[in-house]
């Protein structure tokens, strides 16, 4: 009989579940949606929904398997608890609701893990992609926000109180841009998806008449980073610019975190990681520039040489279904 895990993804609009084995293939896959703030809803409910959704979800497949344990990736998650505390983008957003607790009651004897998706992120590169075989790395996912995982001895590091790592909430400006945490000038309102449309607005007050962009004709509510990306593609100087300020400033938070866990790699992940160079290729550039000597390379002669030795990649799940399969890596890590 064939070993699989469960992996849900909570998302703002949308949660993702998929039946995983244990070489990665999803089995069957699909969504339903994640209750809105408005709508009143309570974790119970939310909860007989997934139990639904799974339950005709495990109908769906037609060969015989045995589900070891539900792994879940949500904002805000909190892994020694198995709750999910004061989400924003969630409509318990001003409690604590123990997820895991109440999914445990329709899945008597079999393990629940909840944690942060970004974590659950990094668990899925370091089981799944291009971690496998790494011990001490940073997986980075840039969406709306900034999300970080951080590995360290082949372990997900928690902390105390399960919110380590949250590498998009360091301070980088003094009293800067404001952040949804409540604080100003945090690293995600520089570098995500959103910061990047308010560096591409601010780029183009600099130089609105004296240069050309395609970006002038949208919108603040229109423009996507999408249409920052093709403009930078095209050439076009303000877009460039744009993705030039966004990569200096993800380096300088880079730097920071290398000098607390030394990583062998730092994974980029997400909907701005499809970028690609425009984004991977300055954020190198500044990182090498910065970086302390005693984290950078050294020649033959064993003289230091500026370039830093932590090397900056592409998740390997960019192009799946990485949220759900971080979320069974979650499920699977607690197999060992």
């Amino acid at each position: 009989m064939k070993q699989v895990v469960v992996g849900i993804d909570v998302g703002a609009t949308s949660t993702k579940i998929g039946i995983v084995d244990r070489e990665g293939n999803i089995l069957d896959e699909t969504c339903t949606p994640t209750p809105v703030n408005t709508s009143g809803a309570r974790p119970e409910g939310f909860v007989l929904q997934l139990h639904d959704t799974i339950t005709e979800l495990r109908g769906t497949i037609k060969e015989e398997y045995k589900i070891l344990a539900i792994g879940i990736g949500a904002p805000n998650a909190n892994y020694y608890k198995g709750t999910i505390e004061f989400a924003t983008n969630l409509p318990w957003q001003n409690e604590v609701a123990p997820i895991a607790e109440l999914v445990s009651k329709y899945y008597p004897g079999i393990p629940v893990k909840l944690t942060n998706d970004a974590n659950a992120a990094a668990l899925g590169e370091m089981i799944y992609g291009g971690a496998r075989g790494m011990k001490d790395f940073i997986s980075v996912t840039l969406g709306t926000g900034l999300g970080s995982g951080v590995i360290c001895n082949g372990e997900m590091v928690y902390g105390s109180d399960s919110f380590a790592g949250e590498l998009g909430h360091i301070t980088m400006v003094p009293n800067g841009r404001k952040c949804g945490c409540g604080r100003k000038g945090c690293l995600e309102t520089y570098v995500s998806a959103t910061g990047l449309k308010q560096t591409a607005f601010e780029v183009m007050s600099r130089h609105y008449f004296t240069e050309p962009s395609a970006l002038k004709k949208l919108s603040f509510l229109d423009m996507t980073s999408k249409d920052i990306a093709d403009a930078a593609n095209q050439g076009d100087e303000m877009a460039l610019e744009v993705f030039d300020e966004t990569a200096k400033m993800l380096a300088y938070g880079l730097t920071n975190a290398v000098v607390l866990t030394s990583p062998e790699a730092i994974f980029i992940y997400g909907g701005l990681a499809k970028a690609g160079d425009l984004l991977l290729t300055p954020t190198r550039k500044y990182l090498d520039a910065h970086m302390l000597k005693n984290f950078c390379k050294r020649d033959a002669k064993g003289n230091i040489v500026q370039q830093a030795n932590v090397k900056i990649l592409l998740s390997d799940l960019n192009d799946k279904n990485g949220a759900v399969l971080g979320a069974a890596a979650l499920a699977w890590n607690e197999q060992k």
